[in-house]
């Protein structure tokens, strides 16, 4: 199964009720009795290293920048996404100033 099969699959409404009211108690710091998911088929490893992780989906502004070629062939090393990665970087070196800045 794949993430658009389950995008276009029809839920019922109990379906959609039993997910409400997980997300709910998942909310809440709840987990579910190891016997709610019994019947969840357990991931292959093909699918597990096909994830990838959610980021808050927010407009990007589309630049260009001049790296210095030794920065870039260290994020390119570390693997694809190395222009994200520099967003990466770049956000946590803000919200650490700013976070400082506040503490004065």
């Amino acid at each position: 199964m794949t993430s658009e099969d389950i995008r276009n699959r029809k839920w019922t409404k109990s379906e959609i009720q039993a997910v409400r009211r997980a997300a709910e108690r998942q909310a809440a710091g709840d987990d579910l009795p190891e016997k709610e998911y019994e019947d969840i088929p357990r991931l292959t490893p093909e699918q597990l290293a096909g994830m990838v992780r959610f980021r808050d989906v927010r407009r990007k502004v589309p630049v260009s920048v001049r790296l210095d070629p030794r920065v870039l062939e260290w994020l390119r090393s570390k693997g694809e996404g190395h222009l994200t990665r520099i967003n990466d970087i770049l956000l946590n070196l803000m919200e650490a100033e700013r976070a400082a800045a506040a503490r004065k």
